[in-house]
C-alpha cells in the first residue's frame, strides 16, 4: 500500500506541473499573436526606409562623409546579444549565447571582442566569461521605440568615438511559432549597397540629397535595432508556447502511464488480498 501512496503522489505531483505548462502555454500563444503582428506590421516599414537610404546613398558622389559609414580596421568589436529575462523557451537562449562565444572563438578570433546584453539570461551567461560593458535588461518591461532609441544612440556614440571599429546584433530572427533562427547582422559601419540601386531620376530633394541622407541614417539604425528587439521578442513567445506544448504532451504521457502502473498495482494487491483469504478459508476447513 506504500507502493500506491507514492504513486499517487506521483500522479497528484504531474498532474499539477501539466496544468502550470498548459497555462504558460496559452499565456504564451496570446502574447505571441500581438507580438507577431507587430514584427509583421513593421518589417515592410523597415525595408522600405533601409531601400530608400541605399537608393540615396548610392547616387551621391563619392563618400557621404558619414561618421557611420566609415569602414576601419577591425581590432575591437561590440557584439549586442539579445536574449530574454525569463527561461522555460526551449533553447532560445541557449542558441544565442553559443552564437555569441561563436564569435570570440571564430569569427573575430584575435581580436578584442566586448558585449551589450539586452536580456537577463545573456547577460548572466557571458558576463561571467567575458566582457559585458552594458546591459539593458529593462527594455522589455516596456518595448517602445523611444526606450529602444536611447540604446542605439548609445551604439552610435560608442562607434563614432571609436570605442568600437565594429557593432553587430545577435539574436533570434521570428519566422514562424515553431522557427526561429539566429541572426548576426551587422550594425556598425553602414553596410555599402551591393549591386547598382537605381533612384527615379524625376525626383526633386529638398533639402540636398546629403542631408537627408544624414538625417535618415540614424533613424534608420534606431528602427534596425528596434526590429531586431521586436524579432527576439516575438520568437521569444514562439518558443515558450512550443516548449510548453511539448512539456503538456510529455506530463499527459507521463501521468498515463503513472496512472497504468496504479492500477496494476492496485489490482495485483486486491489478487494477493483474495488469495490469502481463500489460503485462510482452506486452513479452516482442512
Amino acid at each position: 500500500m506504500a507502493n500506491l501512496k507514492e504513486i499517487r503522489g506521483r500522479i497528484a505531483s504531474v498532474s499539477s506541473t501539466m496544468q502550470i505548462t498548459s497555462a504558460m502555454k496559452m499565456v504564451s500563444a496570446a502574447k505571441l499573436k500581438k507580438a507577431q503582428d507587430a514584427i509583421t506590421a513593421m518589417r515592410p516599414y523597415a525595408e522600405k526606409l533601409t531601400e530608400l537610404l541605399q537608393g540615396l546613398s548610392a547616387t551621391l558622389e563619392g563618400d557621404s562623409g558619414s561618421v557611420y559609414a566609415a569602414h576601419r580596421k577591425v581590432q575591437k568589436v561590440l557584439a549586442v546579444v539579445i536574449t530574454s529575462n525569463r527561461g522555460l523557451c526551449g533553447a532560445f537562449n541557449s542558441n544565442v549565447i553559443k552564437e555569441a562565444k561563436q564569435l570570440v572563438s571564430s569569427s573575430y578570433r584575435g581580436r578584442q571582442v566586448d558585449f551589450l546584453t539586452v536580456g537577463k539570461k545573456g547577460d548572466d551567461a557571458l558576463g561571467k566569461l567575458y566582457t559585458v560593458i552594458e546591459n539593458h535588461n529593462h527594455i522589455f518591461d516596456n518595448l517602445a521605440f523611444d526606450e529602444v532609441a536611447v540604446v542605439a544612440e548609445r551604439l552610435m556614440a560608442l562607434y563614432s568615438e571609436g570605442a568600437y571599429d565594429k557593432i553587430v546584433l545577435v539574436y533570434n530572427h521570428f519566422k514562424n511559432a515553431g522557427n526561429q533562427v539566429v541572426r548576426t547582422e551587422q550594425f556598425l559601419p553602414i553596410s555599402p549597397v551591393e549591386g547598382e540601386v537605381e533612384l527615379a531620376s524625376d525626383y526633386i530633394f529638398e533639402p540636398s540629397k546629403e542631408e537627408i541622407v544624414e538625417t535618415l541614417i540614424p533613424k534608420s539604425l534606431k528602427t534596425q535595432l528596434y526590429k531586431a528587439l521586436r524579432d527576439s521578442f516575438a520568437s521569444e513567445h514562439g518558443a515558450r508556447m512550443t516548449a510548453m506544448h511539448k512539456a503538456t504532451d510529455n506530463a499527459t504521457e507521463l501521468r498515463d502511464q503513472l496512472k497504468l502502473t496504479y492500477n496494476k498495482a492496485r489490482q495485483a494487491a486486491i489478487t494477493n488480498e483474495i488469495l490469502e483469504i481463500v489460503g485462510g478459508a482452506e486452513a479452516l476447513n482442512n
